[in-house]
């Protein structure tokens, strides 16, 4: 029996299901692509900025990122045209962004930029400021000194780096020391986090499963692969443990984007990178941008051959995840400055915005790379997708059903997020712990729930109020035709 209290249960995994009936199916949606939100176009950016960090807070959205270049030309690629910077971006709405004059560090003469952590030497330690995590910490003991935190990685010893802030602008380093030393490869955008569920702070981070990756030898082998341990206070460290997946291959993952899902938090969401590189084809030479995919790859052939794309997963105890095989978020429609290696990096992590539809209910927004390598400076996209839209429970107009496992709950009434056709419907049973009918509450007692809501109070013949049965055993059974059911939760 699961006890699900008050929380919102979404149907991105299979942990409530027991079985599923008729044509019903676990359907992955895609977000929509949208503006482009933001240019790295500054001296002080580039072709290879990335790694960006998005949060709501308060009225405000931050975005933070790795401002890098990418020079690209006959001679090879050239990487050293400035140092690797950590720059900041926000906004009013999370739709239209600008870079504020911070006026914290110089860049060829000149403190008018946006630049808000810079790699180098800071007592101690040796800091690499181009594989940034930002976050604000929700840890309610967390110091007015620290109400933000950074994770960034160190460039020797072997390590990342904690740092913190009283506003998200001005950072300074938690320890003396690297933390997590040894334990990882680091080259990727490593992150941790305060999860409220746990009481403690997760971090998820870059490995290798074979080879070597130390101070002294570079030799990465087998799979991109992730890492995660959890901490009271972000710098001391429980044991560590790899990753594992319910149904999926091994595959490269470039990044992992973790984070709890702000309307489940109890649900950890994923949003890594898949890199592939499949070599020269007649396929890889007929995708955009031919001639500078072959300079690229002169240099080093993953980086004309390589792609990559973004995918989901998600974890109820931040170990094992379901992961989504298909892409999540694909390459796309071939375009200039697509289908290579540096796209569709979506950045860490979803936030909550207006709808472009006057009256209708706020979406989810998040924020993927594109135009790496290429112009004066990489992109990065927005994209939307319903609140709660990763996964549905969906069926055709023939019909099909979902059948909950044995739950209890909390509350007075059940709300469903979902959509239908206009001839299409949701209706819900609830059934007692052996399957029978609850009377009162038969699929005979429910009419047919029709529309398009984030929202919507279950009704029976009798009316909403289920208070009578919460504590007890039940189970929900959700009949579906010609629609899609996201979420649901019972409220008081």
């Amino acid at each position: 029996m699961i006890d699900i209290g008050t929380r919102r249960e979404l149907f991105i995994d299979t942990f409530l299901i027991d079985r599923m009936e008729g044509k019903a199916v676990q359907r992955l949606h895609h977000p929509v692509p949208r503006e482009v939100a933001l240019v790295h176009d500054e001296p002080w950016e580039g072709t290879g900025s990335g790694y960006h960090s998005v949060f709501q807070d308060g009225d405000k959205y931050r975005m933070y990122y790795k401002a890098w270049h990418l020079d690209v030309t006959d001679a090879g690629v050239n990487t050293n045209r400035h140092p690797l910077f950590c720059c900041y971006a926000e906004s009013d709405d999370g739709i239209h962004w600008r870079k504020p004059d911070l006026g914290l560090h110089a860049f060829q003469g000149s403190k008018k930029n946006n630049i808000v952590i810079t790699s180098g030497k800071r007592g101690p330690l040796n800091i690499d400021a181009g594989h940034p995590a930002v976050f604000k910490d929700e840890n309610p003991n967390a110091s007015p000194d620290a109400r933000y935190k950074a994770i960034v990685r160190s460039s020797g010893p072997s390590g990342l780096l904690p740092l913190k802030s009283p506003d998200g602008i001005h950072f300074t380093p938690m320890t003396e020391a690297p933390i997590l030393g040894g334990l990882g490869a680091f080259d990727s955008q490593n992150l941790a986090f305060w999860d409220p569920t746990l009481g403690k702070y997760r971090a998820y981070w870059r490995i290798f499963t074979a080879g070597t990756t130390t101070d002294k030898v570079w030799q990465p082998a087998g799979y991109r692969a992730i890492r995660t341990a959890t901490s009271d206070d972000l710098i001391h460290w429980d044991k560590h443990r790899d990753l594992t997946y319910e149904d999926s291959p091994p595959e490269q993952l470039y990044t992992n984007q973790i984070k709890p899902y702000h309307r489940a938090p109890h649900i950890l969401i994923g949003l890594p990178v898949r890199y592939i590189d499949r070599g020269w084809s007649d396929s890889m030479r007929a995708l955009p941008e031919r001639k500078h995919r072959e300079l690229r790859s002169a240099a080093s052939q993953r980086y004309g051959t390589a792609n990559t794309e973004g995918l989901l997963m998600s974890s109820r105890d931040g170990v094992l995840f379901k992961r989504w095989n298909e892409a999540f978020l694909r390459p796309g429609m071939e375009r200039p400055n697509t289908w290579h290696y540096g796209q569709q990096y979506i950045a860490w992590h979803l936030v909550e915005t207006a709808s472009a539809l006057a009256g209708a209910a706020n979406e989810l927004s998040l924020y993927a790379s594109e135009s790496y390598w290429t112009g004066k400076g990489s992109a990065v996209r927005r994209y939307t997708l319903r609140l709660d839209g990763f996964v549905s429970l969906s069926a055709p107009m023939s019909g099909g059903e979902v059948i909950t496992k044995a739950i209890t709950f909390s509350g007075s009434k059940l709300t469903m997020n979902f959509a239908s056709s206009a001839a299409g419907s949701v209706r819900v049973e609830i059934q007692d712990s052996n399957g029978k009918p609850v009377e009162g509450y038969a699929l005979s007692d429910c009419p047919d729930h029709f529309g398009d809501t984030v929202e919507r109070v279950v009704r029976w013949k009798n009316g909403s109020d289920i208070g009578q049965l919460a504590g007890r055993t039940v189970r929900l059974r959700f009949v579906l035709k010609d629609a899609d059911l996201y979420s649901f939760r019972c409220v008081k």
